[in-house]
């Protein structure tokens, strides 16, 4: 997924690499992990979970999970940013499969998310016997509404108003999840408008909180299973790095939205087979000769 998203930048020779490596491993346990339902052969299935990328300058992330998923070609990855692509510079959910809400204008994914929990629950509980198979989720529970935000996008103050709602209605089919690494276009977030303790922040304002490491796969599998009360939405706050996996983006703000050239493309990508290579070695217990 790295490796497309450095390659689908290039291509398009704009767009946004650092948050969107980011939040590779978050976005690799909620789609490869069993945690998320969905069917790329009924993408409108009505008791799928959904997902909201809030972040939407980070949609190279989202497109290259939906293409590992299934839900179009990875071929589709050379038209980024191209007028009439399926792929645009932000999610458009009547273009690509798999896009459930178009986004862009930040601070607006949570909101969106607490709007169709509600909905949601409030389809389920009004719903006759024989409607129940079409207002639960595939597993018969109601679905779960994941949203990745932006921490530099908690600046945005419609972030809290739908913090306060998810609370006061006891949304805990939503969950939310931080991208926490410090960066946004200006520089350091804490520099920029300082966040503070985000988690502190939410439960403040009656979350359950999760703090998780945001590229270690165990954990973040185990912080979005675990069991957690049902009347209360659920923040996960994942500490990353921006531009996670190629070293000379990692924790620099001058690759928010900048793409790589061609030569830098082939140095990521070359540094990120290596890293692919000793990962898939180490899972099977191959040694150097492996």
């Amino acid at each position: 997924m790295r490796m497309d998203i450095v390659k689908m930048l290039a291509c398009a020779g704009s767009g946004h690499p650092g948050g969107s490596l980011s939040a590779v491993d978050l976005m690799a346990v909620l789609y490869f992990g069993g945690v998320m339902r969905y069917d790329v052969q009924n993408p409108c299935h009505p008791g799928r979970d959904r997902f909201i990328l809030s972040k939407g300058h980070a949609a190279p992330v989202l497109y290259a999970a939906l293409a590992r998923a299934g839900y179009f070609s990875a071929k589709e990855f050379k038209t980024l940013r191209h007028l009439g692509s399926m792929l645009q510079g932000h999610p458009d959910a009547e273009l690509c499969p798999g896009v459930e809400v178009s986004t862009g204008s930040l601070g607006q994914g949570l909101s969106i998310a607490a709007g169709l929990a509600q909905g949601l629950r409030l389809q389920a509980a009004g719903a006759r016997n024989d409607q129940v198979d079409n207002a639960g989720g595939m597993d018969g529970t109601l679905p779960q509404i994941y949203t990745l935000l932006g921490d530099g996008e908690l600046q945005e103050g419609q972030n809290w108003e739908a913090a306060l709602y998810a609370a006061h209605y006891k949304l805990g089919n939503v969950v939310a999840i931080v991208d926490r690494n410090f960066l946004q276009i200006d520089g350091n977030t804490e520099d920029v408008m300082a966040l503070g303790d985000v988690g502190a922040k939410f439960a403040a304002f009656g979350w359950e909180v999760a703090t998780v490491d945001g590229h270690d796969f165990a954990a973040i599998y185990e912080t979005l299973t675990k069991e957690r009360p049902v009347d209360k939405p659920y923040v996960i706050v994942a500490n990353t790095t921006k531009g996670k996996g190629v070293s000379f983006m990692e924790d620099v703000a001058g690759w928010h939205g900048v793409a790589p050239n061609d030569e830098q493309c082939d140095a990521a990508c070359a540094e990120l087979q290596v890293k692919l290579s000793l990962s898939a070695n180490t899972q099977t217990g191959g040694g150097a000769d492996a």
